[in-house]
């Protein structure tokens, strides 16, 4: 059975279906799986493990193999059927159970499907990603690895934890009162659809659904809000409607995007830092962790508010990890991903969506005045160089910027007392990205058209 290596990636797994991974091939990669995440219990005591599925047209059919599979090992199943990612997250957190995978590829076209898995633990959960065990899953599905079945396999099927999500999120932002407002949400035709729905049946609000029925043909647009054309509609339907703001969260639901009254993108890292002054007035003293493209707003704002800063480096996996291990509150991501430890350390977007509404009721302010009223630097935006040279162009940039304050834990990232860059590869493209922030605009541009020509100039392409 031919399982391609490179469907292993950093986070989780993502393959095309059917030529890459089908409901044939899916089977060794559960039973691999299962043996990875059964290793500390004895070989004949069941698994209790949370199955859940994004929309994709692949979804039911692999979904099915996998719960199969798991059945015949002797697991017990818990098959939430069509969710979210974070709503995944959340019931293996918030209900104890020990471990689980979502079928989903994430915001990826719709040809393509994978697997993210998670286990359970004392401080959180635990994505299994590269660090963590994906390679050894890797290693037992290409070999074919698997636990001796044992009898008793079962499915419990399991529905009706939405509303729990919502009063949960309510929770965490102190269960406030909040304004009537007009709001667009565009979600794809994806798994943002359902919890946005959900937050909206309990919070009074004049909602506007934009491609809300679940389609896993994206018939509207991709799925990923990070390709700026995919929010040019959200963002004049905005305009039209007058609308306080704008919803874009991505495929399976783990990323969300905020449009203001203007319809202008609001940078994630404003977001990140609007929700770590909220909850740093509840929970004073803790420690917020951001990724390492963006640190200078987010910076200002914690210490403005008497909180700890950690960096970690760029991905999902890496950051629960990093929450995990220090125990932070919160973090934020440059690409919208959000965690709370109240959500076992994973993504959870509704309190993001809780927290935005409770900040413009009590400020009384529009989103664009909340939103300056929060910046102290300004962002390029993510450069990406297609390259086969990236380790000599990161050791170039080092060299020219010596003077700085020089970090590699995630590629290069050089700070100056005004202004900083980061230089990194990415984890599943031959990609080299470029992030600049200053605490000018001009200072920022400025530095962002001296490094781009310098990239470029020492590109080497394939």
């Amino acid at each position: 059975m031919n399982i391609p290596e490179h469907i292993f990636k950093g986070y989780d797994i993502r393959a095309v279906y059917p030529t890459e991974m089908d409901e044939v091939t899916i089977v060794p990669i559960v039973k691999a799986i299962y043996k990875f995440l059964h290793k500390d219990k004895p070989e004949n005591e069941p698994l209790t493990l949370v199955v859940g599925t994004d929309m994709r047209t692949s979804s039911p059919a692999l979904t099915k193999a996998a719960i199969q599979t798991l059945v015949e090992l002797g697991a017990h199943v818990i098959d939430i059927g069509v969710v979210s990612t974070p709503t995944f997250y959340f019931c293996v957190s918030h209900y104890g159970y020990e471990a689980g995978f979502q079928v989903t590829a994430s915001h990826n076209p719709k040809e393509w499907n994978g697997i993210k898995i998670v286990k359970n633990s004392d401080k959180g959960l635990i994505k299994i990603g590269r660090s963590q065990g994906l390679e050894d899953i890797k290693r037992m599905a290409l070999a074919g690895e698997s636990l001796t079945p044992i009898e008793g396999g079962v499915v419990e099927k399991k529905d009706g934890f939405l509303e729990e999500e919502v009063n949960n999120a309510l929770h965490i932002v102190g269960n406030p009162q909040f304004k009537k407002f007009k709001i667009v949400a565009d979600t794809a035709n994806a798994m943002g659809a359902q919890y946005i729905a959900a937050v909206f049946s309990k919070v009074d609000a004049d909602l506007i659904k934009m491609n809300f029925e679940l389609d896993g043909t994206f018939p509207a647009h991709q799925p990923d809000p990070l390709q700026s054309e995919t929010l040019v509609d959200l963002q004049k339907r905005v305009i039209d409607e007058g609308a306080d703001l704008g919803l874009a969260p991505d495929g399976d639901g783990d990323r969300l995007f905020f449009i203001d009254e203007k319809g202008q993108i609001v940078p994630p890292t404003i977001i990140t830092s609007i929700v770590a002054k909220e909850l740093l007035k509840l929970n004073p003293g803790e420690q917020i962790l951001v990724d390492i493209r963006y640190l200078l707003t987010p910076k200002k704002i914690i210490e403005e508010n008497g909180g700890k800063m950690m960096v970690t480096k760029v991905g999902h996996a890496y950051i629960t990890e990093g929450l995990h291990s220090s125990g932070g509150i919160f973090a934020g991501e440059s690409s919208g991903h959000y965690f709370f430890r109240e959500t076992g350390n994973a993504e959870s977007q509704m309190p993001m969506i809780l927290t935005v509404l409770k900040v413009l009721t009590e400020s009384g302010k529009t989103f664009s005045e909340v939103v300056e009223d929060y910046r102290r630097s300004y962002e390029s935006g993510e450069f990406n160089f297609k390259v086969s040279n990236a380790p000599e162009i990161l050791e170039a940039i080092k060299s020219k910027y010596a003077d700085g304050e020089v970090e590699t834990m995630d590629g290069v990232a050089i700070s100056y007392p005004t202004w900083r860059l980061s230089v990194r590869t990415s984890n599943t493209e031959p990609l080299l990205r470029l992030n600049v922030e200053s605490y000018t605009k001009e200072e920022m541009e400025q530095k962002r058209d001296e490094l781009k020509p310098l990239i470029e100039l020492l590109a080497q392409n394939e």
